[in-house]
C-alpha cells in the first residue's frame, strides 16, 4: 500500500517544492528524475537504481548512463573515480545516491546525478555479455537472446509501447460500455474450422504412464482428460457470443494459438487477439465504427504517452518515413470498398501477382498490400466477401452469394482485422454447419439461436499485427516479447 505522505512527497518533488534533508533518502526512477527542475529546489540524497548502458572516465570522474526501463532516455550519473566500485561495468546494475543538478549539456538531458556513493547490485561480465556498449546490433542478432533482449533500447521501447497500448485498449472499451470477458484458453472447439490447433493432454498420457483402470478405459471419453478432445484456443469469439446473449457489448484481450507450420516473418504460433461482440446490430457500419474508433484511440494514446519510444523504434527498426504513414493512420478516415470492387482493381494488374486473381478467391497477402498501396497507404475496409471464403458464422447477404463480413487492410502487413455480422437464422446456420464442421460439437452454439437470439456481430484484431502497422515492424517476431513459432519455444 502507498502511504499518503509518500504521495504528497512525490507531488512536492515534481512541483519543485521539496528540500530533501541529509537524513532523508528518496528513491526515484529515471523517468521522473529527468522531470525534476533543480533550479526550483534542492534535491539531495536522491537514490536511483538501474542498469549501466555505458560508462566512461574523464580526468577525476566517471560518467555512467543508467536506465531502469521507465524511459527511453538514460540518466547520467557522475561519480568521483575514487568512489567507483571496480565491478561497476557495462551491463551491471547499480544504485547511485547523490544530488540532482542541472546538466552542463541541457540539450542532451536536463539533469544529471552527482553521486556521492555507488553500489553494485548485480555484476555483469561485460566480456561474455552478448550485447556490446555503443554497438548497434541487428534485430536478427538480438532475436537469439530472448532472455536478454529487453535490455536493449529497441525492445525496452517495444515493452513500454505494448504496455501503453494494452492500457489504452481496455480504456477505450470501458469508455464505450463494453464488459470484459475472460474467455478460456482451453476449449473443445476449433472456432475457425481450419484444424490448425494444439491438442492438450496430460504429460502422463504422452509418456504412456497414465494410470486408468479397465472400467474407466471402456467408458466413453475416458481417453481424454476433460472427457472430450481439448485444444488451445484459436479465438475467443464463440465464447464471446455466449456472453453477448446476456450483455449487449463484450470484449476480450488475451493469448491465442495456431499450429500453422510456417516459419516466415508473418506468422506466430502464440499471439494476442483483441475481440469484441456487439448485440442488437444489423449493419456492418456498427462493427466498422468500433474497429476504427478503437485503433485511432489507442494509436493517439500511444503517441501522447510514448512518442519518444515510437520515434526511436521507427528510426532504428524501419524506414523513418513510416511516421507519415502513422500520422495518416491516426488523422485520416479509413477507406471502404467491397470485395467485388477490390477484385476489379486487382484484375487490372493481374500480371503483377504470383497468385491468380478472380472473383471468389480468398485474398493473398500480395493482393492485400497492393490494395493498401492503391489507397495511398491508408487503411481500407473490404466488405461483403464470397460465402465460401468466410467461416460458417458469417451472416449471409440477401444475394445468397456473399456474407456481411469485413477485413481491415493496413500498411506493412495487409490484413490486421476481420469481422462480420453473425448468422442469426437457425436454419441457415444449421445448413452451413453441415457443410463445414461437425454439428454435434456445436449444439450449444445452436442453442444460442434457439433461445432469445438477437442480431449481433463482432471482430478480432491481431495485437502484434497492429503493432507492426504502428511501428513499421517487418518481422512479427519482433512485435512480441517472447515469440513462439515452429522449432522455436525458448524460455
Amino acid at each position: 500500500m502507498i502511504c499518503l505522505s509518500k504521495v504528497r512527497q512525490l507531488q512536492k518533488l515534481f512541483l519543485g517544492g521539496l528540500n530533501v534533508t541529509r537524513s532523508t533518502l528518496f528513491s526515484i526512477d529515471v523517468k521522473h528524475a529527468l522531470l525534476v527542475d533543480p533550479e526550483q529546489s534542492k534535491h539531495s540524497n536522491i537514490t536511483v537504481k538501474g542498469w549501466v548502458r555505458s560508462v566512461r572516465t574523464h580526468k577525476e570522474s566517471a560518467f555512467f548512463h543508467i536506465n531502469d526501463g521507465s524511459s527511453i532516455s538514460n540518466l547520467q550519473v557522475i561519480v568521483p573515480l575514487t568512489k567507483v566500485p571496480r565491478n561497476a561495468t557495462f551491463g551491471s546494475c547499480i544504485e547511485a545516491v547523490g544530488s540532482l543538478v542541472t546538466s552542463l549539456l541541457p540539450l542532451q538531458q536536463p539533469v544529471e546525478l552527482m553521486a556521492d556513493k555507488v553500489t553494485v547490485i548485480g555484476e555483469c561480465n561485460f566480456r561474455d555479455y552478448p550485447f556490446k556498449a555503443k554497438k548497434k546490433h541487428s534485430l536478427d542478432y538480438i532475436r537469439q537472446y530472448p532472455h536478454l533482449r529487453l535490455r536493449t533500447l529497441t525492445f525496452g521501447a517495444l515493452m513500454r509501447i505494448r504496455s501503453a497500448a494494452t492500457r489504452a485498449i481496455h480504456e477505450y472499451f470501458q469508455r464505450e460500455g463494453f464488459c470484459l470477458v475472460h474467455t478460456p484458453i482451453l476449449t473443445s472447439n476449433d472456432c475457425e474450422g481450419a484444424g490448425e490447433v494444439f491438442k492438450v493432454e496430460p504429460i502422463e498420457k504422452i509418456q504412456g504412464t497414465l494410470k486408468t483402470d479397465e472400467k474407466e478405459r471402456n467408458e466413453e471419453g475416458a481417453a481424454n482428460f476433460f472427457g472430450v478432445p481439448t485444444f488451445l484456443t484459436v479465438s475467443g469469439q464463440l465464447h464471446l457470443e455466449v456472453a453477448s446473449g446476456a450483455f449487449s457489448k463484450v470484449y476480450t484481450f488475451g493469448p491465442t494459438f495456431r499450429a500453422e507450420n510456417s516459419r516466415t516473418r508473418h506468422h506466430l504460433s502464440e499471439f494476442y487477439m483483441i475481440e469484441a461482440e456487439i448485440s442488437f446490430t444489423e449493419t456492418l457500419e456498427d462493427i466498422i465504427k468500433y474497429i476504427e474508433g478503437m485503433l485511432k484511440f489507442t494509436s493517439e494514446e500511444i503517441l501522447n504517452t510514448c512518442s519518444s519510444d515510437v520515434q526511436f523504434f521507427v528510426k532504428n527498426s524501419s524506414d523513418f518515413k513510416h511516421l507519415e504513414i502513422l500520422e495518416n493512420f491516426v488523422t485520416k478516415t479509413f477507406l471502404r470498398m467491397s470485395y467485388t470492387e477490390a477484385i476489379e482493381i486487382l484484375t487490372q494488374n493481374a500480371n503483377n501477382f504470383e497468385n491468380k486473381v478472380s472473383w471468389g478467391i480468398d485474398l493473398h497477402k500480395e493482393h492485400e498490400q497492393y490494395l493498401v498501396r492503391y489507397c495511398d497507404n491508408l487503411p481500407v475496409f473490404v466488405t461483403d466477401y464470397p460465402l465460401d471464403v468466410k467461416p460458417f458464422y458469417a451472416k449471409m447477404n440477401v444475394n445468397n452469394k456473399t456474407v456481411a463480413a469485413v477485413d481491415l487492410l493496413a500498411p506493412v502487413v495487409g490484413e490486421i482485422c476481420g469481422g462480420s455480422l453473425r448468422e442469426d437464422c437457425l436454419d441457415i446456420l444449421i445448413r452451413r454447419l453441415d457443410q463445414e464442421v461437425p454439428k454435434d460439437n456445436l449444439n450449444w452454439y445452436l442453442d444460442l439461436r434457439r433461445f432469445g437470439s438477437v442480431p449481433h456481430g463482432g471482430f478480432g484484431i491481431g495485437f502484434e499485427r497492429y503493432l507492426q502497422v504502428l511501428l513499421g515492424i517487418q518481422n512479427i517476431k519482433d512485435a512480441i516479447i517472447f515469440p513462439r513459432s515452429p522449432n522455436s519455444c525458448r524460455l
